[in-house]
C-alpha cells in the first residue's frame, strides 16, 4: 500500500539525497486524500481562512466588537433585556449547573479517589487567571448581569476563557472516561444551553466559549500525563 514518507532524515541520522516531496507520486496523493481526509479538510479550511483573513475589513475603533454568537442570539438578548425575571431565572439554573460541575469534580477526588479531574481544574483555572489578568477586556455595553449568577454576587470576572464552559467540559470528559455516557451527554447538552445563555447575556464572546472547551481538553490531557509520570516515579 502506497503511503507518503514525510521524513527527510534516514534512520542513521543523515539526510536523503532528495527532499521528501520530490518522491511523491500521484498515487501517494490519492492515498492521502482517501485515508487522511480529515487533515485534507483542515488544509482546505486553512486556505479558506487565509483568504478570508487577508480580505476582511477590521472593526473600526468606534465600533463595538463583532461576535457571530451575539448576532445569532440577538432575539434572545432582547427577550432577556425586557424580562428581568426570566434573566434571573436562567441565571439561577446556570448557577445550579455550576454547583453540579464543582460537586462532581470534588466527588471524583474526595469520594472515588481519582484526582485527575481536580488536577485538571487546578491547572486550568490557574492558567485562566493568568491569561485573564494579562488581557483584561471591558464588559460589553449590552451585558445583562444577575446577582445570583455563579459565582454568586454579580462579581467581576475575566472574559477569556469561559470558566463555566471549561468546568462543565472537565466533568463531561471524566464521565466519558468512566463510561458514564448518559450523564456526560446530559452535561454536554447543558453546556450548549449554558453557552447560548452566556452569549445572549453578553457574558462571554464566542471565542471565550471555544477557548473553554479547548482548554479543558488540553489540561485534561496534561493532568493525565502528570498522573502517568507520577506513577512511573513511584515504581
Amino acid at each position: 500500500m502506497s503511503q507518503m514518507d514525510i521524513s527527510t532524515r534516514t534512520e542513521e541520522g543523515g539526510w536523503r539525497s532528495k527532499p521528501s516531496f520530490m518522491t511523491w507520486r500521484a498515487r501517494d496523493v490519492v492515498y492521502v486524500m482517501r485515508h487522511h481526509w480529515i487533515p485534507c479538510l483542515f488544509a482546505a479550511g486553512f486556505l479558506f481562512v487565509v483568504s478570508v483573513e487577508s480580505s476582511i475589513k477590521m472593526v473600526s475603533e468606534s465600533s463595538p466588537p463583532f461576535d457571530i454568537g451575539f448576532v445569532a442570539t440577538e432575539s434572545l438578548h432582547h427577550l432577556l433585556a425586557s424580562s428581568p425575571d426570566l434573566n434571573t431565572g436562567l441565571a439561577a439554573l446556570n448557577s445550579v449547573l455550576g454547583v453540579m460541575q464543582v460537586s462532581y469534580i470534588a466527588w471524583t477526588w474526595l469520594i472515588e479517589g481519582r484526582p485527575r479531574a481536580t488536577i485538571t481544574a487546578l491547572f486550568l483555572f490557574t492558567c485562566r487567571g493568568v491569561l485573564g489578568y494579562c488581557t483584561q477586556l471591558p464588559l460589553s455595553k449590552e451585558y445583562l448581569g444577575s446577582a445570583i449568577d455563579f459565582p454568586l454576587g454579580n462579581l467581576s470576572f475575566f472574559y477569556f476563557f469561559s470558566g463555566h464552559v471549561a468546568g462543565t467540559t472537565i466533568a463531561s470528559l471524566d464521565m466519558r472516561r468512566m463510561q458514564r455516557l448518559r450523564l456526560a451527554m446530559v452535561f454536554d447538552i447543558l453546556n450548549v444551553l449554558q453557552s447560548i445563555r452566556l452569549l445572549a447575556t453578553r457574558g462571554h464572546y464566542t471565542i471565550d466559549l471555544a477557548g473553554g472547551v479547548a482548554a479543558a481538553i488540553l489540561f485534561d490531557s496534561l493532568a493525565g500525563k502528570y498522573e502517568a509520570n507520577t506513577r512511573k516515579r513511584q515504581l
